[in-house]
């Protein structure tokens, strides 16, 4: 009788741990194709058998998609893109294949100097605000990245002057992470005419952000700031990355960040691949 116990114990130990819902074997598999009369465009095309959500990944963290994703790769390199499908239960699995593109498209070069961070080179063409003279607020730069550090209540940020065309239209965007979460915390991105002045707060025209007031960066991110952002767009009162100037000339591109009291993230916000292009 104790064997038997034992084996209904067992049987009904075993049908708990199963998940019937719970997908397996989901085919991650997709084409690449290039898109006929586009410069440096691309279809990606995953198999939609067993796939509810399709997540891309070409550089700047995994984000939701569609099955039939296109993407524009403008300056030159290889790219491994990675495409993760979702089955059921949440069950996932991921395929990488690489994109070689051979010429950068002229019409859209990233007009930002240094965004990558690649070297010391790429940092010197970024100057301070000096919004933190205490240094509780300061800037690190590692290979690839820069990462803003608050505390106290500070803010720092970053500018560079870029050069427009009157009425022609361009997309700010840059890589964003941080592995925790913050609270009354803001990460703001302008784009701005005015002339930035030592220690004062830039306030022209806010083009994109983080914001824990508006509801994002609360807790880990990870992806493009058009993306994971949530700060609109002066200009359009919507959540855009889309800037378009009056005249032809200089314009600002100006970063800054900080938090109320001690409540910003301990690990930093991360940014990287800095990118301004022409639509």
């Amino acid at each position: 009788m104790l064997a038997l116990a034992l084996g209904a114990l067992n049987s009904c130990s075993e049908e708990v741990n199963e998940n019937p819902l719970l997908a397996t074997n989901v085919d991650p598999t997709f084409t690449i194709t290039p898109v006929a009369g586009e410069v440096n465009t691309y279809m990606l095309t995953a198999q939609v058998k067993g796939v509810i959500d399709s997540y891309w990944d070409i550089g700047y963290g995994p984000y939701l998609g569609k099955m039939n994703e296109k993407i524009v790769l403008p300056d030159a390199g290889t790219y491994n893109v990675k495409h993760i499908a979702v089955g059921a239960g949440g069950a996932s699995s991921d395929v990488s294949h690489p994109i070689v593109v051979a010429t950068s498209d002229p019409a859209k070069p990233n007009l930002v100097k240094g965004g990558f961070f690649n070297n010391a080179a790429d940092v010197a063409q970024w100057t301070s605000a000096k919004l933190s003279p205490t240094g509780a607020a300061f800037w690190s730069f590692d290979t690839g990245s820069a990462t803003i550090h608050a505390g106290g209540g500070a803010q720092e940020g970053i500018y560079q002057a870029i050069d427009v065309v009157k009425d022609k239209e361009y997309t700010i965007d840059m890589l964003v992470s941080s592995p925790s979460g913050s609270d009354e915390t803001w990460f703001e991105v302008y784009a701005g005419k005015t002339v930035p002045t030592d220690g004062v707060e830039y306030k022209d025209n806010k083009v994109m952000g983080l914001s824990t007031w508006d509801g994002c960066a609360k807790s880990a991110f990870l992806g493009r700031l058009s993306i994971v952002g949530c700060v609109k767009n002066e200009r359009t009162a919507s959540v855009s990355n889309v800037v378009k100037f009056d005249t032809t000339g200089k314009i600002y591109l100006v970063i800054r960040s900080g938090g109320n009291g001690n409540k910003f993230t301990k690990d930093g916000i991360t940014i990287g691949r800095i990118e301004m292009r022409a639509k």
